[in-house]
């Protein structure tokens, strides 16, 4: 693997890892995730050690730092779940975000060489999406592509974007049912495509390769209460996902997904998969047409305001499905209260 000549944004981005083992996974990154600063969020046991591979920039925070630094604000980070990454987002100072898995690795593009991840997503990030007409030949910002005949010029410049998505080669994405009914498939698929998330559309986020722009989006991606003490995990990046759309469709901003391809190498065990999903299963047929109606009010004007009168919603519609709603929206505002704490100067910018 060759060192990238340059390593983009390398003053102005975080990559923020969860874990509960040692990140011996980062050798293979090396070259391309060494120039940056590393925010470690270790879930489980305080007391255990994560060892980290010598010559990277790092901090590692456990739940003891995190109740140390929230105080009874703590509550609202998820424990024994990788919801917990979203802590991450919060301490960070830098302008951009990306955040992996630990069981993500260097994917190989169809010529056999390695995936910069992290250049795509930069590349993603700093040019425009095109959420208002879609684009036939995807994103116009790629090299070798443009609009095409017929695109209104008054929307060529694009929107802001606040989110790139990325996929994953070997081991899809799949949820517990489809894990169980397709326990050998794997993704070889290469598609060399990104496009914008049309307005109006939701998608499910996976966040194991996910890169944003935290000042336009930041407060928005809360990962919600997942894993120990609630009835529901592995929807953590969904519910940030729906909450970051609906907000970013309000305040014109856009949503890209596609490349770049990580290899994701560990299929978590469908039977345990199923216990944390099975409710969630169940819930979203009534969550999503719940986010696909909402219509926040011209006063939302920050991605805080729009992130609360969402939790307000949730109380009021949502609990009536199970009180874990009622507590999730009280852990929204929570949520924000801490984010703008920690984070002064940028209350009612973002």
């Amino acid at each position: 693997m060759a060192t990238p000549s340059t390593a983009l944004l390398k003053d102005e981005l975080d990559i923020v890892i969860p874990t509960i083992r040692n990140l011996d996974f980062l050798e293979m990154w090396r070259p391309f995730f060494q120039p940056y600063h590393l925010i470690i969020v270790q879930d489980g046991d305080p007391t255990k050690t994560i060892k980290v591979p010598e010559g990277f920039d790092y901090e590692l925070y456990n739940r003891n730092d995190i109740n140390r630094i929230l105080g009874p604000k703590a509550s609202c980070i998820s424990f024994k779940d990788s919801a917990c990454r979203c802590f991450g987002y919060m301490v960070s100072k830098k302008k951009y975000i990306y955040t992996i898995d630990d069981d993500c690795f260097v994917a190989k593009n169809p010529s056999g060489a390695d995936i910069n991840a992290l250049e795509q997503h930069i590349k993603n990030l700093l040019t425009p999406s095109t959420p208002f007409f879609f684009n036939t030949l995807y994103d116009p910002f790629r090299e070798g592509a443009d609009y095409v005949r017929g695109y209104p010029f008054s929307l060529r410049e694009g929107v802001p974007t606040a989110v790139s998505h990325g996929l994953w080669l070997n081991i899809p994405d799949y949820d517990a049912p489809t894990q169980l009914v397709k326990p050998l498939e794997r993704n070889t698929r290469y598609v060399d495509a990104v496009l914008t998330i049309p307005k109006g559309t939701l998608f499910p986020m996976c966040g194991m390769n996910l890169a944003f722009d935290r000042d336009l989006i930041g407060p928005a991606m809360y990962f919600g209460l997942m894993g120990d003490g609630q009835p529901i995990g592995r929807y953590d990046d969904m519910w940030a996902g729906w909450c970051v759309k609906v907000i970013c469709d309000h305040l014109g901003l856009g949503v890209k997904t596609g490349l770049p391809y990580i290899y994701h190498s560990k299929a978590s065990n469908p039977f345990v998969n199923l216990k944390k999903e099975y409710k969630g299963i169940f819930w979203q047929e009534e969550i999503i047409p719940f986010f696909q109606q909402i219509n926040l009010p011209k006063e939302c004007t920050t991605v805080q305001k729009c992130y609360v009168e969402i939790a307000k919603m949730v109380k009021e519609k949502l609990a009536k499905i199970d009180p874990y709603f009622d507590k999730l929206a009280d852990a929204m505002v929570t949520w924000i209260e801490a984010w703008d704490e920690l984070n002064p100067a940028a209350t009612g910018k973002a």
